[in-house]
């Protein structure tokens, strides 16, 4: 069963490569496998589950309705325009900045989703305004998505403190550091990448675009009023995050909603029409980006139900001998697969970790690198929801994403296991 279900995941990335819709070819393979393992009941489940998700639904939705406002009343335009100057002057580092500013903020914002979408909906117009692919734009906010690995927020480093019969921020501390080198390891292979590529901030494109703007609705004088609305759901978050805790904490969907009401205010637009385009935003990210999700949650039950996914955490916990490059890449592997590192870096934490001193490891090292692991994988997967939020924004495939972020990722691993 589990080889069938490789046999189906490999067919799977292949259909997706040759450019078939990824719903469908998602769907069929999570039907497939779910039907070969007995569980088409539960595939059905899976997929109800995740369309009605009480926190993705109205993350996903409320940030892409907040983007079709800003773009309606053009305050996305003013943004970039006002920060066209530093862009300018800023070609050659505007991709390392766009990953370390996410990076840091996916502490403040653990969620990769919630982040990719707060984040996403401001750097990936800019960067296209500036000039850089879509693609890579959207890899850019994606490869920063990990950064709430070293967050008091996460599930993973409470799980670890109790192993280690220590407080969180002893944990955080113990791998801040590695964390942070791989961080910036990531962003010099993929800034590389970038430019072999020729995808970074080129002027004939920002020229081209600013070109076609002006065609359409001609020049912009911007208004700094407008240009601040889109950052305000953004600094509402970043100041009501639990690390911060200026402000009173709240969700993304409330911090959208007040970005709308005050770009009606700022721009004095036409709330009926406001109203109009935001639900036209909703509708398009539940059909494209949610429905994507969605497919992906069957896939990955599909993956359960032939126990593809237990046979690969059974593999990487049975390699003890090699803990270190299992605690590492298995999370790694499977997290591509999934689009979760979770699963399988609670797996190793709870099996494995606890005899860290066999391998020469402290629980904390060992713990560390598994649950970073993971999150990393998730960076370049395909079917993560964060992968999905970016690729929407940036309207691409996820696919495209993958393929410029799967070997800065591997590099990242790699230099968390000698750290480590």
């Amino acid at each position: 069963m589990a080889y069938f279900g490789g046999l189906v995941v490999l067919l799977t990335i292949i259909g997706i490569v040759k450019k078939y819709d990824a719903r469908l070819v998602l769907l069929v393979a999570g039907t497939l496998m779910a039907f070969a393992g007995g569980q088409l009941g539960g595939m059905v489940t899976a997929f109800n589950k995740t369309m009605v998700h009480g926190t993705l639904v109205p993350t996903i939705c409320t940030v892409m309705g907040f983007s079709f406002v800003m773009k309606y009343t053009e305050c996305d335009k003013h943004l970039i325009h006002s920060l066209s100057g530093v862009i300018t002057k800023s070609h050659a580092i505007i991709i390392p900045l766009a990953i370390l500013l996410t990076w840091w903020i996916n502490i403040a914002i653990p969620s990769a989703a919630g982040c990719a979408a707060a984040v996403g909906s401001i750097l990936i117009p800019a960067l296209i305004g500036a000039g850089v692919h879509p693609a890579m734009a959207g890899s850019a906010v994606l490869a920063g998505t990990w950064g709430s690995a070293i967050s008091p927020g996460t599930s993973h480093n409470p799980f670890i403190a109790k192993l280690a019969n220590v407080d969180v921020m002893t944990v955080i501390m113990s791998e801040a550091q590695q964390a942070i080198i791989a961080s910036l390891v990531v962003i010099a292979a993929l800034t590389i990448i970038a430019s072999i590529r020729k995808e970074g901030a080129e002027e004939s494109r920002r020229e081209a675009l600013l070109k076609e703007e002006e065609a359409t609705i001609g020049k912009i004088k911007v208004n700094p009023l407008y240009a601040l609305v889109p950052l305000v759901p953004l600094i509402l978050l970043v100041l009501g995050s639990k690390s911060v805790g200026i402000l009173p904490t709240m969700g993304v969907s409330e911090a959208m909603l007040i970005g709308c009401a005050l770009g009606i205010i700022v721009t004095r637009s036409n709330p009926q029409d406001v109203t109009k385009e935001f639900f036209n935003g909703m509708g398009s990210a539940y059909g494209n980006v949610m429905g994507l999700i969605v497919a992906a949650a069957v896939f990955t039950f599909g993956m359960q139900s032939v126990g593809l996914t237990q046979s690969l955490i059974e593999v990487m916990k049975g390699s003890e001998s090699i803990a270190k490059v299992a605690g590492a890449f298995g999370p790694f592997a499977i997290a591509i697969l999934s689009g979760s590192g979770d699963a399988a870096a609670l797996a190793f934490n709870g099996a494995i970790t606890p005899h860290a001193a066999n391998f020469g490891m402290t629980i904390i090292d060992l713990g560390s690198l598994a649950q970073i692991a993971g999150a990393v994988g998730r960076s370049a997967s395909p079917v993560a929801g964060a992968a999905i939020v970016c690729a929407g924004l940036a309207k691409v495939s996820p696919v495209e994403l993958t393929k410029r972020n799967i070997i800065p990722m591997l590099l990242g691993t790699i230099t968390l296991i000698f750290l480590f």
